[in-house]
């Protein structure tokens, strides 16, 4: 029975009734994903689509995350700040339409009053997603259904670490304020269910990924599943911006430290 409490959501967004106003949220909804993860997710499917139709199998391609962006080291540098900052700017959008509606960060999860504990709960979330999520990476490569991700070809520079670890940080906030916060607040006032609400968040997340293969969209899934539980269960965002950002630190800038130096990684 404890277990089923934890695991049940709690609801605090209330419904909207209001025709008008609940064709505006879902005209906001599609404007908003079309031109951030809504259309990463289309992109990534016809990734996965391409990838499909070459001759060799998903297991023998390679895709890689981050990337050089110039030739010049500075101007390549300063190309993956603005990258991130793209990515910063999306969740500052979704956030800024929340509070638009009356909807402040402290009810989302986004103030200071517990930082102690959502460092801890991060650090948590993140052994609890990262050492399955590796292990179900593996295994999808083995099955044939992954490609050989590479987290960054990005040249080893003084600054590689900077901008992978700035990245890692931009992807977490995007991410989880806009697929989890706002998403799920949303999907609240249209008189959604949580669980609903919860698995149409996790399939968001794993459309994007979809790129790195049907393991990458299960993996993300799962994830999403996770994490949107969590938050509606304590309604702290912050443990998840943490955790996203733990992983794609040791994602990006551990595989940019072992490259070459550590057999199993390609």
């Amino acid at each position: 029975m404890e277990l089923r409490a934890w695991l049940a959501p709690r609801r605090r967004a209330e419904p909207i009734t209001d025709p008008g106003e609940r064709r505006a949220i879902v005209i906001e909804l599609v404007i908003v994903f079309a031109i951030t993860l809504g259309m990463s997710g289309l992109r990534s499917l016809l990734s996965l689509l391409d990838a499909l139709l070459q001759p060799e199998p998903l297991s023998q391609q390679q895709v890689a995350i981050n990337v050089p962006q110039a030739t010049a080291q500075a101007i390549d540098f300063l190309r993956q700040l603005l990258s991130a900052g793209q990515l910063f700017a999306w969740g500052a959008l979704g956030l800024y339409l929340l509070w638009r509606a009356g909807i402040r960060l402290r009810a989302v999860g986004l103030d200071r009053d517990h930082p102690g504990r959502d460092a801890l709960g991060g650090a948590g979330l993140a052994a609890l997603i990262g050492i399955p999520g590796l292990g179900l990476y593996f295994l999808a490569r083995a099955l044939g259904a992954n490609l050989t991700v590479l987290p960054s070809t990005l040249d080893n520079t003084w600054w590689s670490p900077i901008a992978l670890t700035v990245a890692a940080a931009a992807n977490a906030w995007a991410e989880e304020v806009l697929v989890v916060a706002y998403l799920i607040t949303r999907l609240r006032q249209l008189g959604w269910r949580e669980n609903g609400s919860l698995v149409a968040a996790a399939t968001l997340r794993g459309s994007y990924h979809l790129y790195q293969g049907f393991g990458g969209f299960v993996g993300n899934f799962v994830m999403g599943l996770v994490f949107g539980r969590v938050w509606q269960k304590t309604n702290r965002l912050w443990p998840l911006v943490i955790a996203h950002t733990l992983l794609d630190i040791v994602a990006f800038v551990g595989y940019a430290l072992l490259r070459g130096k550590v057999s199993w990684l390609s």
